[in-house]
């Protein structure tokens, strides 16, 4: 049974409707059937800048959707004010239509008539322009299913993070590093490899400190925290490793020493999976690769999204690359039948 799955265009302003059209045209009929959630206007524009030639069908419920390869079905849940209409601004505008259509795809899927939801590129400035103070997808996720532990695992080829804190700032997310928080994260990391298929796998957990501070010569974090974290997730059956110096975990999940690392907060897990998934042109400045994906682990709906951002200074040329939503949709389509379970 061929998943459905509710797509959300992102900030009407950014590349989110390039790369959802250039990703609908990529796939085939059989992997899922799409529905889009955003403005039919914004689409038609980038159907015709990316030179494509699917027709849009617009549709008032999931349950209209028929999923006939070369149709663009798509829920337009607010218009985006045509005089505002200009790609590449940070706008409130902008801003309240993209919060929109990303809760009208949380409140389908809660209702089970989607099977998960696929999220495009959001500016925060331009949420927090429109009233919605969230620092990003994942808390906005968080409040509408009203889940508590929940973590964001950020997957390029066989590298896969998954993440204790995010969108906070260094001085919190030192604070934020406690044994609770790092075992929760642990058990989301086995649970994920559960999903992904995995039979055997082995989780590594970095360090917050440069050396996991050297038995206590840089910090604290390790031995309060941590270690008792690791300790409490081996006694419960996990398989689970650490902590490993941050600028070592990496390189040896790379290797294959393990499947998935536990990262303390947002760039320490973010940087290394651009590193290998992101690639630039110097001479055109466009990205030659954009391979890279994030799901949400610990929600009661199955979420995926790309992991890239709104690129104002690209949208509306034909510039994006749709790599990232090609990938983030084929992993809704290999996660959704877990949550029907």
């Amino acid at each position: 049974m061929r998943p459905k799955l509710a797509i959300t265009m992102g900030d009407p302003l950014g590349i989110g409707p390039e790369v959802t059209v250039k990703a609908l045209a990529d796939l085939s009929e059989k992997e899922c059937v799409p529905v889009v959630i955003g403005d039919g206007m914004v689409l038609k524009d980038a159907l015709e800048y990316c030179r494509l030639s699917l027709p849009l069908r617009r549709i008032e419920s999931p349950l209209e959707a028929s999923g006939k390869l070369g149709v663009i079905e798509y829920i337009e849940p607010v218009s985006l004010p045509r005089e505002d209409y200009r790609y590449g601004q940070v706008s409130a505008s902008a801003g309240e239509s993209a919060f929109q259509y990303v809760t009208a795809a949380i409140g389908y899927a809660m209702k089970r008539e989607v099977d998960g939801v696929v999220t495009g590129p959001i500016n925060k400035e331009a949420i927090h322009l429109a009233g919605h103070p969230y620092s990003g997808h994942t808390e906005i996720f968080s409040d509408y299913t009203h889940t508590k532990q929940y973590a964001m695992l950020l997957m390029s080829g066989h590298l896969r993070v998954i993440h204790c804190t995010t969108h906070v700032s260094m001085r919190q997310a030192c604070d934020l590093i406690t044994t609770d928080r790092v075992y929760h994260v642990i058990e989301l990391a086995d649970q994920a490899m559960k999903m992904l298929g995995l039979e055997r796998y082995r989780i590594g957990v970095a360090g917050l400190n440069a050396h996991c501070s050297e038995n206590g010569l840089f910090g604290t974090e390790e031995e309060q925290a941590i270690i008792p974290a690791i300790k409490l997730a081996r006694s419960k059956g996990i398989c689970v490793e650490g902590p490993v110096p941050p600028d070592t975990v990496f390189v040896k999940a790379v290797g294959g020493q393990y499947d998935v690392v536990v990262a303390m907060y947002h760039d320490q897990g973010h940087i290394p999976l651009k590193l290998m998934g992101f690639r630039m042109d110097a001479q055109s400045g466009t990205f030659a690769s954009v391979s890279g994906i994030n799901t949400t682990i610990g929600l009661p709906i199955l979420r995926t999204s790309v992991d890239h951002g709104t690129a104002f200074d690209r949208a509306g040329k034909n510039m994006a690359n749709e790599q990232s939503m090609l990938e983030a949709i084929r992993l809704a389509v290999q996660m959704a039948p877990f949550y029907r379970e």
